[in-house]
């Protein structure tokens, strides 16, 4: 069974990979999240002008991967911690949120946030929101650290992430 998992976690390109090495990952789009604004310009999420943020919609196969196995690779991959951003991206746009299309995957949220706090005995910077709408980015956003390389590597060490 085929099902979709939402994540902001700052910068769309570099939360992407770590999803693409799970066995029943079907794809991964980069897109918005988050905003009452439809169809919006990556330039004017950028820009802060939107109130989305930067969201990837993971495609995968419920029988093969779970959602708290997306969640617990999410949580891994990101900054719980940072509520102005992530890395050197900042504002909202770059900011954490987890969007729930059912209330078990809501409390499997809920659920993570709450073990990570009690675990690091610090806030968790990560919203928790019902699923609205998934506008996708521009096609050169798609797959950007597969068709750019170098520059993603590039991108990865200067943002601070590796």
């Amino acid at each position: 069974m085929t099902r979709k998992a939402y994540f902001a976690g700052g910068c769309f390109w570099c939360i992407t990979p770590p999803f693409y090495e799970i066995d029943g990952v079907l794809s991964v789009s980069s897109g918005f999240c988050g905003g009452d604004e439809k169809d919006p310009k990556y330039e004017d999420v950028k820009a802060q002008k939107t109130g989305h943020r930067e969201t990837i919609c993971i495609s995968y196969d419920a029988e093969k991967v779970s959602y708290n196995d997306l969640l617990q690779t999410f949580l891994a991959n990101v900054d719980p911690f940072d509520a102005g951003g992530q890395f050197i991206d900042r504002g909202r746009s770059y900011t954490l949120a987890i969007y729930y299309c059912t209330e078990e995957e809501k409390a499997e949220a809920n659920k993570a946030i709450a073990e990570l706090e009690k675990t690091s005995g610090r806030p968790v910077k990560i919203s928790i929101e019902a699923f609205k709408s998934f506008y996708m980015a521009e096609e050169y956003h798609q797959d950007w650290y597969r068709k750019h390389p170098e520059a993603f590597a590039c991108e990865m060490k200067a943002s601070g992430r590796r």
